[in-house]
C-alpha cells in the first residue's frame, strides 16, 4: 500500500449499515430466521467475515513488505507481517480451515477435544476451559474494545500512548471506527438471540478492514518518507 485509501470507508460503511440493519429488523421480528438462515453456519454472514478478515490479513501484509522494504523499518515490517498472521488465523478460523468446504473430517484429537467437532481451535475443550468462552471470549472481547474505543480516545492526548503506536507500528482507529465499533456492541448487550454474535463478529471485520486501509495515523503510514518513522529516543 503506498497510500490510504479514504473510499474504502464509504464502502464498507455501506456494508455494515445494510447487514445490521437486516440483521437487526431479523432478530425483532424472526429470531429464528436470523439464527438458521441469516447467521447459520456457512451462510453469508460468516462467509463474509472469512473474507473480510482474510482482506485485513492482505492489507497489513501489503503494509509489511512496504515497511519492510525500506532501510531501517525492517522492525515495523516484521511486527505489521505478525498482525498479518494473526488475521490470517482468525480468517481461517471462521470457517474451520475450510473442512466443511472441501469436505475433510477432523482428526480424532478434534473430535474429541473440539466441542462442535471441528478442526480449530477457538472451539477446544482444554479439561471444564471451554476456549470460545475464556480466552476467545471475553478476553479478546476486552482487547478488542480497548484497542476501537479506548486508544482512538486517548491517541493524541497521551505521549505514552503516542509513543506505543509508534514503536508497535499500530493503526488506530478514526471516529467513525469507534462509533461504529460501540454501536455493535451496544446492540450484542441489548439483545439475546441465538448465533447473535455472528454479526459482531462481522461487525469487527468490517472495522478493522476499514481501519487498515484508512487509518486515524495515516500519515505514519502512508508518507512518502518512510524512514521519519523510525522512533527517536525516549527523552
Amino acid at each position: 500500500m503506498n497510500r490510504s485509501h479514504p473510499h474504502t470507508d464509504v464502502v464498507l460503511v455501506g456494508i455494515f449499515i445494510l447487514f445490521h440493519a437486516v440483521g437487526i429488523y431479523l432478530m425483532l421480528q424472526a429470531p429464528e430466521t436470523f439464527a438458521t438462515d441469516f447467521a447459520e453456519e456457512d451462510g453469508i454472514v460468516e462467509y463474509l467475515t472469512a473474507v473480510l478478515l482474510f482482506g485485513g490479513s492482505m492489507a497489513l501484509l501489503a503494509q509489511a513488505i512496504q515497511w519492510y522494504s525500506f532501510g531501517g523499518l525492517k522492525r515495523f515490517g516484521l511486527l505489521t507481517a505478525f498482525y498479518a498472521l494473526l488475521f490470517f488465523f482468525a480468517a481461517g478460523e471462521e470457517v474451520s480451515w475450510g473442512q466443511r468446504i472441501f469436505g475433510w473430517e477432523s482428526t480424532e484429537y478434534f473430535l474429541e477435544n473440539n466441542h462442535q467437532g471441528e478442526t480449530n481451535l477457538h472451539n477446544l475443550m482444554l479439561g471444564e476451559v471451554n476456549l470460545t468462552k475464556t480466552l476467545f471470549g471475553w478476553v479478546l472481547t476486552t482487547a478488542v474494545l480497548l484497542y476501537l474505543l479506548v486508544l482512538p480516545a486517548l491517541y493524541g492526548r497521551a505521549r505514552r500512548v503516542d509513543r506505543f503506536v509508534q514503536v508497535m507500528a499500530v493503526p488506530v482507529p478514526r471516529l467513525q471506527h469507534a462509533l461504529m465499533a460501540l454501536f455493535a456492541t451496544g446492540l450484542m448487550a441489548f439483545v439475546d438471540v441465538q448465533r447473535q454474535f455472528e454479526l459482531y463478529e462481522l461487525a469487527f471485520s468490517i472495522i478493522t478492514l476499514a481501519i487498515f486501509l484508512h487509518p486515524r495515523n495515516g500519515d505514519m503510514y502512508f508518507n512518502d518518507r518512510a524512514t521519519d518513522l523510525i522512533p527517536a529516543p525516549a527523552a
